[in-house]
C-alpha cells in the first residue's frame, strides 16, 4: 500500500515540475500587434510596456495588459520584460506619481486582447501561443 501511495503522490508532482517548462514551451507567450512592423525585439517591447516608447513609425502605440495576478501576465513580464509583477507595479506607481504617464490599459482576458488588437491601430497585446490565428501579426514569440 505504501508503495502505491508514494507513486500516486510522487508522479503528479514530478509530472507537474517537469511539465511546467514543457507547457511554457508549447504554450508560450505571443506578442501581437496592429502595427506596420512585422516583428519587434524584446528590448523595444520593454520600452513600450514601460512607457519609454509611445510611438512607432508615426503611429501612437496602445499596449494592453492582462489583470494583475493573471498567469499569462506573469509569464509575459518574466519572459519578455524580465520583471516580476510586483516590480512592474511599483515601477508604474512611481512613474504615475512623478507625472510620467500611466501603465498600459488592462483588459479582462485574452479574448478581449484579441478583439482590441484586431480593431485598434497601434494596439499591442499578448496571448497564449496556442491562440494564434493566421490573421494576427506576431511581433515576438517566447
Amino acid at each position: 500500500m505504501q508503495r502505491r501511495t508514494f507513486i500516486a503522490h510522487t508522479l503528479p508532482a514530478l509530472a507537474g515540475a517537469a511539465g511546467v517548462a514543457a507547457a511554457w514551451a508549447d504554450e508560450g507567450v505571443a506578442v501581437i500587434g496592429n502595427l506596420p512592423a512585422r516583428a519587434l525585439d524584446a528590448e523595444t517591447l520593454k520600452r513600450i510596456y514601460t512607457g519609454r516608447t509611445i510611438e512607432l513609425e508615426g503611429l501612437l502605440l496602445r499596449p494592453v495588459n492582462l489583470p494583475y495576478g493573471h498567469p499569462l501576465r506573469r509569464r509575459f513580464l518574466s519572459a519578455v520584460l524580465q520583471q516580476q509583477e510586483d516590480d512592474y507595479l511599483a515601477y508604474w506607481t512611481v512613474r504615475r506619481y512623478i507625472g510620467k504617464g500611466a501603465p498600459p490599459r488592462e483588459l479582462a482576458g485574452t479574448a478581449e486582447v484579441l478583439v482590441h488588437v484586431r480593431n485598434t491601430p497601434g494596439a499591442i497585446g499578448y496571448v497564449e501561443a496556442s491562440q494564434l490565428t493566421p490573421d494576427l501579426n506576431v511581433l515576438l514569440r517566447r
